[in-house]
């Protein structure tokens, strides 16, 4: 087709050129686009069908790619042979549209249906004219529960490894939390088990309840932000998350490596209550208590007031009975002290002591007195024997002791000489003498 001069050619830069003599004095008035994006200016920029084109060529160089993620969103519209959806990523709150063939959708192992869990390979495509990016599906596959639980698995080994389970880790739960706080479904199951069990067995218990998606691509960036929040906060005692049971791939956020992580951070006690009995998810192996249900979970947080009540019944009772017990054997010895003959006639110990030591004092005054009278004769035998020894009593016999001057005692006629003075002592009184 001839181009007329309303619509006018576009030149190799991507500029609009009209014929006529007009149309090439504008295009040498006006400046050549740069080549490059940073020798743009705001006097020389480039128009937007130019940087459409530039990046529509930029992205068709790329290389088919395999994505995972999980639909979201998929639109078949009726009477075409496309279907439309969203791959979003099953960590952040991340999508990218996708466009596929019908035949690309029906040749899916399983039906396709939004929350399914895919790996696509696709090529990335920009549409310059209405500025969008989409990837072009070319393989869709269904990502089955086996491999989800290989993968859950491997992560699983790789995270022991780290010691994320291990037992030091986990910390005891608090007997009696003031505030328990509670991160589950919206309006579910599982909110009205832990709350109505937890209440029913203690009903002054507090909760702060964080209501999140529990499945889907937003759980485990929510879940995790729950978890935060509450860990941040000092009067939370206890964390419980909590989640009915369900399909092993409603389950997956709860096995998934952020949220483990996210709860391992967590310094508040943590308890997981994820679905049933036999659902194990990887949450159950970080967390510090695992409850193999909700209700499980509101009966170990918080105890029984009607057990705990009866338990202190008993204990005061055995209390009771042990102080009354000993009291009654503390008696009884007492009694039997008190029945004794020392104690209950304390004098008789006295009495015959007393009696003891009169006797004794009786026979040594008896033995004293013999003493005494065996020594009275010893002595008057002996001052008779002195008596009569005595000089003095010789003298009362009429004898005369005669002394020389110097008071020598004469014994011999020869020791006097004619003239001497001599002293003569009897028995009463003194002579003096001269010898002649």
């Amino acid at each position: 087709m001839t181009p007329d001069a309303t619509s006018g050619t576009r030149d190799q830069d991507g500029s609009l050129a009209t014929p006529g003599a007009d149309s090439a004095s504008r295009a040498a008035a006006r400046p050549r686009a740069p080549a490059r994006a940073l020798d743009t200016t705001a006097e020389n920029p480039w128009p937007v069908r130019l940087l459409s084109s530039k990046i529509a060529e930029y992205v068709d160089r790329m290389a088919p790619v395999w994505v995972e993620g999980q639909v979201v969103q998929l639109n078949r519209r009726p009477g075409t042979s496309m279907a439309f959806l969203t791959l979003r990523d099953t960590d952040q709150d991340m999508s990218l549209p996708v466009a596929a063939f019908a035949q690309v959708v029906d040749a899916v192992a399983t039906p396709l249906a939004e929350g399914a869990h895919v790996v696509v390979h696709a090529k990335p495509v920009f549409w310059a004219r209405r500025g969008s990016f989409q990837l072009q599906a070319q393989e869709i596959r269904a990502v089955g529960v086996g491999e989800l639980l290989a993968r859950i698995d491997h992560l699983r080994r790789i995270l022991a490894a780290e010691g994320l389970f291990d037992p030091d880790r986990k910390v005891p739960l608090p007997f009696l939390p003031a505030v328990v706080g509670l991160v589950c479904g919206r309006e579910s199951k599982a909110e009205h088990d832990v709350v109505v069990n937890a209440r029913a067995r203690w009903p002054q218990v507090r909760f702060e309840i964080r209501e999140v998606a529990v499945q889907g691509s937003g759980a485990v960036a929510q879940v995790s932000a729950a978890i935060a929040e509450l860990d941040a906060r000092t009067d939370v005692d206890v964390i419980v998350v909590a989640r009915g049971g369900g399909a092993v791939e409603d389950l997956l956020p709860f096995s998934n490596e952020a949220l483990v992580r996210a709860a391992a951070a967590c310094r508040t006690p943590l308890v997981s209550a994820i679905g049933h009995e036999t659902d194990a998810p990887l949450l159950d192996l970080v967390a510090d208590y695992r409850a193999s249900t909700p209700t499980a979970a509101a009966k170990r947080i918080v105890p029984d007031v009607g057990e705990e009540r009866a338990r202190l019944a008993q204990a005061r009772s055995r209390m009771r009975q042990a102080i009354t017990g000993r009291l009654a054997r503390e008696q009884a010895g007492l009694d039997a002290l008190r029945s004794r003959p020392v104690l209950a006639a304390p004098r008789t110990m006295v009495d015959a002591r007393e009696r003891d030591v009169l006797a004794a004092r009786d026979r040594a005054r008896r033995a004293l007195d013999t003493l005494l009278l065996r020594a009275g004769g010893d002595v008057g035998r002996l001052s008779a024997q002195v008596r009569t020894l005595s000089p003095a009593s010789t003298l009362e016999r009429g004898y005369a002791v005669v002394q020389l001057p110097g008071g020598a005692v004469v014994r011999s006629s020869t020791e006097v000489r004619t003239g001497d003075d001599l002293h003569i002592r009897v028995a009463e009184g003194t002579v003096e003498a001269q010898a002649r």
